[in-house]
């Protein structure tokens, strides 16, 4: 029994070693030529990257790209849309091929980036169809 408690309190020692080595870092790690960021200086960058992004409006909805190909399904979709003529979340351009900007859809029949269900109430998003300057409102 004695010497099965110095092995715990050996690996335990081990183990707290390990954890305390983890964060500090390598030895000579705050004197690199790298800068560290500090938490305030990552959160007033990514405060700065939210900002911009809002002056362009996201092409993403629930974590969905709102470009590229697009099957239209009755049931377990990923996206519900309504159709508007005023206003829309999203203009809609429907293309033949290359969905490659926002709001650029091409209609298929199999391996759809995603799926979408029309419905006359409570969407996800509203759709104004557009044949030019498609994207986000």
């Amino acid at each position: 029994m004695d010497k099965d408690l110095k092995i715990a309190i050996v690996i335990i020692s081990i183990i707290i070693l390990i954890a305390l080595f983890e964060d500090s870092g390598p030895i000579g790690a705050r004197h690199s030529v790298m800068p560290v960021q500090s938490s305030h200086q990552k959160s007033n960058k990514s405060s700065t990257q939210t900002t911009s992004q809002s002056r362009q409006k996201s092409c993403y909805h629930n974590g969905i790209e709102l470009k590229g190909k697009v099957q239209f399904v009755d049931s377990f979709p990923d996206l519900k849309i309504k159709y508007v003529s005023s206003f829309a979340d999203i203009h809609v351009e429907f293309v033949s091929s290359f969905p490659d900007d926002c709001g650029q859809w091409q209609e298929v029949d199999s391996f759809p980036d995603f799926k979408v269900q029309v419905v006359d109430s409570f969407p996800d998003i509203e759709v104004k169809k557009v044949s030019s300057f498609p994207g986000m409102q």
